[in-house]
């Protein structure tokens, strides 16, 4: 059966991400925490299959029903409501859910010690989601196991989703990790990086589906790089600011 070289493809971009990330810390978290992240974070992605499958279903109602009453155009009303469900039916599910592994099993835990560590855990939550996703893609493949197939889209979903959902995971981090210093601003900050992973996910979904000419290729890599240089900087700071605050 090819099942279980699926699961093992689909999981692997996750890990190598995985241990590249943990190289940031410079006080390890425990193998346990991190495994049962991971897990936790795998489990997420079946909730946020479920949830997006159906508030796709009212969103296509809600756009049958506008149609009508002829509130748009046919293309205009379709594009709307595709725009809808890229960025709240999809992007903004799964960055919240994601959170929510780290704010159940994460926040009250004595694991969490320093500011750099919530970005951590966001990001292992968060590479647990995309594993979950890849092994679900992989599995469409039927029992019949191509390699090259398997190979090629465990490469793309390597470069491209995989590292998308640690990247915007790892943002939201950021801001939830300088919440605990500014307490009267928690809210704000929660909201700004839930904000800027759902826009910058969303962003990315959108230009692949969407978008036409090279903008499919260009504007996925742009937020990539930006992403990625945003949260070098971001581990930078973090690392200066003393441990253990209101954590």
């Amino acid at each position: 059966m090819s099942y279980p070289i699926y699961i093992c493809f689909g999981v692997l971009p996750s890990i190598i991400w995985l241990l590249f990330y943990l190289r940031k810390d410079s006080h390890p978290e425990s193998n346990r925490m991190i495994l049962k992240i991971f897990l936790y974070g795998m489990l997420a992605a079946l909730p946020a299959a479920l949830i997006e499958m159906g508030v796709l279903k009212e969103f296509n109602r809600l756009n049958l029903f506008s149609a009508q009453l002829n509130f748009f155009e046919s293309g205009t009303n379709n594009f709307l409501f595709s725009i809808l469900n890229i960025f709240i039916g999809v992007a903004l599910i799964e960055e919240f859910l994601k959170y929510l592994v780290v704010k159940g099993k994460v926040m009250n835990s004595p694991e969490l010690d320093e500011p750099i560590d919530i970005v951590l855990y966001m990001i292992i939550s968060a590479l647990g989601f995309a594993a979950s996703e890849n092994i679900l893609i992989l599995f469409s493949l039927g029992s019949g196991f191509l390699f090259g197939t398997t190979l090629s889209i465990s490469i793309f979903r390597f470069l491209g989703a995989t590292f998308l959902h640690a990247l915007c995971s790892g943002t939201f981090g950021y801001f939830l990790a300088l919440s605990f210093f500014e307490t009267k601003k928690r809210g704000k900050f929660l909201m700004s990086g839930l904000g800027i992973a759902t826009i910058l996910h969303g962003l990315y979904n959108f230009s692949i589906m969407e978008m036409k000419g090279f903008w499919p290729v260009l504007t996925p890599i742009l937020i990539l790089l930006g992403l990625a240089v945003f949260l070098a900087f971001a581990f930078q700071k973090l690392k200066k600011i003393k441990s253990v605050c209101k954590i």
